[in-house]
Protein backbone atom coordinates (compact mmCIF):
# COMPACT_ATOMS: atom_id res chain seq x y z
CA UNK A 1 0.00 0.00 0.00
CA UNK A 2 1.15 3.53 -0.77
CA UNK A 3 -0.54 5.34 2.10
CA UNK A 4 1.20 8.64 3.00
CA UNK A 5 3.74 8.31 0.19
CA UNK A 6 2.86 11.44 -1.74
CA UNK A 7 4.91 12.69 -4.68
CA UNK A 8 6.95 11.23 -7.48
CA UNK A 9 10.49 9.92 -7.22
CA UNK A 10 11.37 10.86 -10.82
CA UNK A 11 14.18 8.31 -10.78
CA UNK A 12 16.59 10.51 -8.82
CA UNK A 13 17.79 10.93 -5.24
CA UNK A 14 16.00 13.26 -2.80
CA UNK A 15 18.76 15.89 -3.00
CA UNK A 16 18.59 15.78 -6.79
CA UNK A 17 14.79 16.20 -6.63
CA UNK A 18 15.16 19.27 -4.43
CA UNK A 19 17.69 20.80 -6.83
CA UNK A 20 15.47 19.90 -9.77
CA UNK A 21 12.56 21.74 -8.15
CA UNK A 22 14.65 24.85 -7.53
CA UNK A 23 15.97 24.82 -11.09
CA UNK A 24 12.46 24.42 -12.50
CA UNK A 25 11.23 27.27 -10.30
CA UNK A 26 14.03 29.53 -11.53
CA UNK A 27 13.40 28.59 -15.16
CA UNK A 28 9.65 29.22 -15.00
CA UNK A 29 10.18 32.62 -13.35
CA UNK A 30 12.97 33.63 -15.77
CA UNK A 31 11.42 32.43 -19.03
CA UNK A 32 7.71 32.16 -18.04
CA UNK A 33 7.31 29.17 -20.41
CA UNK A 34 9.33 25.95 -20.50
CA UNK A 35 9.07 22.54 -22.16
CA UNK A 36 9.42 19.64 -19.73
CA UNK A 37 7.94 16.23 -18.98
CA UNK A 38 4.39 15.98 -17.69
CA UNK A 39 5.52 14.17 -14.52
CA UNK A 40 8.01 16.91 -13.57
CA UNK A 41 5.46 19.64 -14.26
CA UNK A 42 2.82 17.94 -12.10
CA UNK A 43 5.33 17.32 -9.30
CA UNK A 44 6.59 20.90 -9.05
CA UNK A 45 3.40 22.83 -9.90
CA UNK A 46 2.35 23.21 -6.21
CA UNK A 47 5.81 24.59 -5.29
CA UNK A 48 5.70 27.15 -8.09
CA UNK A 49 2.12 28.14 -7.24
CA UNK A 50 3.13 28.68 -3.61
CA UNK A 51 6.09 30.89 -4.52
CA UNK A 52 4.02 32.99 -6.95
CA UNK A 53 1.39 33.43 -4.22
CA UNK A 54 4.14 34.72 -1.93
CA UNK A 55 5.18 37.17 -4.67
CA UNK A 56 1.78 38.88 -4.64
CA UNK A 57 2.49 40.72 -1.37
CA UNK A 58 5.83 42.46 -1.03
CA UNK A 59 6.77 42.20 2.64
CA UNK A 60 10.03 41.00 4.14
CA UNK A 61 8.73 37.72 5.53
CA UNK A 62 7.38 36.65 2.12
CA UNK A 63 10.67 37.59 0.45
CA UNK A 64 12.57 35.45 2.94
CA UNK A 65 10.19 32.50 2.45
CA UNK A 66 10.51 32.76 -1.34
CA UNK A 67 14.32 32.86 -1.10
CA UNK A 68 14.25 29.80 1.15
CA UNK A 69 12.02 27.86 -1.24
CA UNK A 70 13.69 28.84 -4.49
CA UNK A 71 17.04 30.37 -3.70
CA UNK A 72 18.20 33.85 -4.71
CA UNK A 73 19.49 33.10 -8.18
CA UNK A 74 20.61 35.40 -10.97
CA UNK A 75 18.47 36.08 -14.00
CA UNK A 76 19.81 35.41 -17.47
CA UNK A 77 18.66 38.84 -18.68
CA UNK A 78 17.73 41.86 -16.57
CA UNK A 79 14.04 42.82 -16.75
CA UNK A 80 13.63 46.28 -18.30
CA UNK A 81 10.61 48.57 -18.62
CA UNK A 82 10.27 51.17 -21.38
CA UNK A 83 8.63 54.44 -20.38
CA UNK A 84 7.53 57.05 -22.93
CA UNK A 85 6.95 60.69 -22.18
CA UNK A 86 5.77 63.50 -24.45
CA UNK A 87 4.35 63.47 -27.96
CA UNK A 88 5.63 64.16 -31.45
CA UNK A 89 9.17 65.53 -31.60
CA UNK A 90 9.42 65.75 -27.82
CA UNK A 91 8.69 62.04 -27.42
CA UNK A 92 11.30 60.48 -25.12
CA UNK A 93 11.70 56.79 -24.42
CA UNK A 94 13.52 55.73 -21.28
CA UNK A 95 14.51 52.16 -20.44
CA UNK A 96 14.73 51.27 -16.78
CA UNK A 97 15.94 48.03 -15.19
CA UNK A 98 13.43 46.85 -12.59
CA UNK A 99 14.86 43.43 -11.67
CA UNK A 100 18.23 41.69 -11.74
CA UNK A 101 17.55 38.52 -9.76
CA UNK A 102 14.84 35.89 -9.90
CA UNK A 103 13.36 37.00 -6.57
CA UNK A 104 13.20 40.63 -7.73
CA UNK A 105 11.40 39.61 -10.91
CA UNK A 106 8.97 37.54 -8.85
CA UNK A 107 8.06 40.45 -6.55
CA UNK A 108 8.19 43.32 -9.06
CA UNK A 109 6.82 41.75 -12.24
CA UNK A 110 5.05 38.38 -11.80
CA UNK A 111 3.44 39.04 -8.40
CA UNK A 112 1.71 42.32 -9.36
CA UNK A 113 0.56 40.74 -12.64
CA UNK A 114 -1.31 38.05 -10.67
CA UNK A 115 -2.74 40.40 -8.02
CA UNK A 116 -6.39 39.77 -8.97
CA UNK A 117 -6.01 36.00 -9.45
CA UNK A 118 -6.89 33.74 -6.49
CA UNK A 119 -4.85 30.76 -7.64
CA UNK A 120 -4.08 28.76 -10.74
CA UNK A 121 -1.05 30.78 -11.76
CA UNK A 122 0.40 28.04 -13.99
CA UNK A 123 -0.85 25.94 -16.87
CA UNK A 124 0.22 22.52 -18.18
CA UNK A 125 -0.45 21.96 -21.89
CA UNK A 126 0.36 18.47 -23.15
CA UNK A 127 2.23 18.19 -26.42
CA UNK A 128 1.45 15.58 -29.07
CA UNK A 129 5.07 14.70 -29.77
CA UNK A 130 7.12 12.68 -27.35
CA UNK A 131 10.78 13.11 -26.48
CA UNK A 132 13.10 11.35 -28.95
CA UNK A 133 15.59 9.75 -26.55
CA UNK A 134 13.33 7.99 -24.05
CA UNK A 135 9.83 8.51 -25.52
CA UNK A 136 8.72 10.56 -22.48
CA UNK A 137 5.52 12.60 -22.75
CA UNK A 138 6.26 16.32 -22.96
CA UNK A 139 4.29 19.41 -22.06
CA UNK A 140 4.49 23.18 -22.08
CA UNK A 141 4.59 24.49 -18.52
CA UNK A 142 3.78 28.21 -18.48
CA UNK A 143 2.45 31.08 -16.42
CA UNK A 144 -1.18 31.96 -17.12
CA UNK A 145 -0.68 35.74 -16.87
CA UNK A 146 2.18 35.88 -19.37
CA UNK A 147 2.47 38.80 -21.83
CA UNK A 148 1.81 36.58 -24.87
CA UNK A 149 -1.39 35.06 -23.42
CA UNK A 150 -3.28 38.34 -23.03
CA UNK A 151 -6.72 38.41 -24.68
CA UNK A 152 -8.08 41.85 -25.45
CA UNK A 153 -11.69 42.41 -24.44
CA UNK A 154 -13.87 44.43 -26.79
Amino acid sequence: MRHRKRGRKLGVSPAHRKALGRNMLQAIIDRERIVTTVEKAKQFQPLIEKVIHLGKTDNLSNVRRAVKLGGNRKLEDPVTVTETAGEGKEKVEKKRVIARTTVQKLFKDIGPRNKDRNGGYTRIVRMARRRVGDNASQCIFELVEAPWTKVEKK
